[in-house]
């Protein structure tokens, strides 16, 4: 029996406790809860979602991308991993396309947040990333 074994049942909350810090822009104390989580836990994939959430808090979008699509190898069929990396992808413009069908893949999950959070991206990113110009910028021409 290992020293850690008696935190097992401390893993959920150390991981609940990295996800608030890093919707409290705590940086340093989300890394700290993640990495304790994963000593726990070596094989849950939830504590690296947790780092590539903190980079996509810090607009790191390569970063967060790397870290969703390293997850999704070892979990294809995780939804949560895939709706970060959908939105991840959909915050740059060239790939939006890619990032939006993620999205929408994501719809068809069986867990009711995730579905949510997939609907609230598509809506932000046809609101905020395929804006039309504004009366400054002027429209695009047609030919």
């Amino acid at each position: 029996m290992s020293i850690l074994d008696e935190y097992k049942q401390d893993f959920i909350l150390l991981l609940e406790a990295g996800f608030i810090a890093v919707n409290q822009t705590d940086e340093d104390a989300a890394v700290k809860m993640f990495k304790a989580a994963e000593a726990i836990d070596k094989t849950n994939q939830l504590t690296k979602i947790g780092m590539g959430y903190l980079a996509l808090h810090k607009l790191e979008l390569k970063k967060a991308i790397s870290i969703f699509e390293e997850v999704l190898k070892k979990e294809p069929k995780n939804d949560m991993a895939k709706a970060f990396l959908g939105i991840a992808i959909s915050l740059s413009p060239k790939d939006m396309v890619k990032g939006e069908k993620l999205l929408h893949e994501t719809l068809q999950s069986d867990d009711q947040s995730i579905k949510k959070l997939a609907g609230i991206a598509l809506e932000f990113v046809d609101k905020f990333v395929k804006k039309e110009p504004t009366p400054v910028e002027g429209k695009k021409k047609s030919k």
